[in-house]
């Protein structure tokens, strides 16, 4: 698989972190395959990080510079907004589910790695939704 064809959503590169090892596991084979985020990935898995997981700061940091080294991250810009309150309005998703997959559509990610949405659904036919964890 190449570097642009996967992007990531929050809910599974937080199994980084997490206390489940066939999860993480899987979200650590698949982040070394490369792929692309979001600036809104990051700031979501500070939020969560540091709430949830309530891990200091420089591990933090760490997890951070970790998934950057191995994903591109794709910028919050104008054109993303737009393209997600499409994808809200014509796909009925939560505008913050839509601001994943508007970023994933405009980095021409054809596999979305996501567990909040349906697995194998295709959006505008080039993006496919896959739960990593399904069996």
């Amino acid at each position: 698989m190449s570097v642009a064809e996967a992007f990531f959503d929050t809910s599974v590169l937080m199994y980084l972190l997490s206390h489940e090892p066939e999860k993480a596991d899987r979200a650590e084979e698949l982040l070394e395959a490369g792929g692309v985020i979001s600036v809104q990935v990051l700031n979501e898995m500070v939020n969560a990080a540091t709430r949830r997981n309530r891990l200091p700061w420089p591990a933090v940091r760490e997890t951070l510079d970790v998934v950057r080294a191995l994903t591109r991250v794709e910028a919050l810009t104008v054109d993303v907004h737009e393209r997600a309150l499409e994808v809200a309005e014509r796909y009925q998703f939560s505008f913050y589910d839509s601001l994943i997959v508007a970023a994933a559509l405009i980095s021409k990610c054809s596999i979305l790695y996501c567990e909040d949405l349906q697995h194998g659904q295709r959006i505008e036919r080039s993006l496919r939704v896959v739960n990593p964890f399904a069996s």
